[in-house]
């Protein structure tokens, strides 16, 4: 991760305005760290895990009632709650506490999600759209990629700003871009996810995975080269 980290310690130090070093930094650590995007994607295990049981919830729900799909994993008392709260009570069962990195970032990540709902307009689950199905999986998956990323990095070795602000739009930087990545993975998938079978979930989901990491790293050789 020497050369990934040596770039986003560039980007870092300039405060956010080194966009080129940015892009290095996630080209190369999917393609030099990882061994490319499919090595990337594999690294993913607890993180996809997830990503499937929540989508094949979403789908559930959005076909037979929230009611009857939290029935199906023995989480009915939750029903009518806030989305909030059914998305907390799901978390111990999809991606409950373990000790490992991936379990950890597959956890903090679906608890940053959570956070999201709110601010992506997201407040009825019993009225789930398509739109909304998907952004809740893209929401959970940068965040996953975004923290697989900052782990291997080294956030304890990157040197970043003493500035608070500083380092909030570095990091916000870092988000939209592999936020970006993974919208365009989705769309270029050309599917409904909230219309997919639960047998065809876990494949779409690694597919994505992977497509996502491709996408970054194609976006980041592009802004190393703008």
């Amino acid at each position: 991760f020497r050369s990934a980290r040596s770039n986003f310690t560039r980007f870092a130090g300039s405060g956010g305005s080194d966009r080129r070093s940015l892009g290095r930094a996630v080209s190369q650590y999917v393609s030099r760290s990882s061994g490319g995007a499919g090595s990337a994607a594999r690294r993913m295990g607890s993180s996809r895990s997830t990503a499937s049981g929540l989508v094949s919830f979403l789908g559930d729900a959005r076909a037979n009632g929230v009611r009857e799909a939290l029935r199906s994993l023995n989480l009915e008392g939750l029903a009518g709650r806030p989305v909030e709260e059914v998305f907390a009570g799901l978390a111990d069962y999809i991606c409950p506490d373990g000790g490992s990195i991936d379990e950890g970032i597959a956890r903090d990540a679906f608890i940053e999600t959570i956070a999201d709902l709110a601010e992506a307009g997201i407040t009825d689950i019993d009225g789930l759209t398509s739109d909304q199905i998907q952004t809740v999986f893209e929401l959970y998956a940068s965040h996953t990629i975004e923290a697989r990323i900052c782990n291997d990095i080294g956030t304890r070795v990157v040197t970043m700003p003493s500035d608070a602000r500083t380092v909030e739009r570095i990091e916000a930087q870092l988000s939209e871009f592999i936020q970006r990545g993974v919208s365009d993975a989705v769309n270029a998938s050309g599917i409904d996810i909230g219309a997919l079978s639960q047998d065809q979930v876990s494949g779409f989901v690694d597919d994505v995975y992977e497509a996502a990491f491709a996408m970054l790293e194609a976006l980041g050789e592009s802004e190393a080269e703008a």
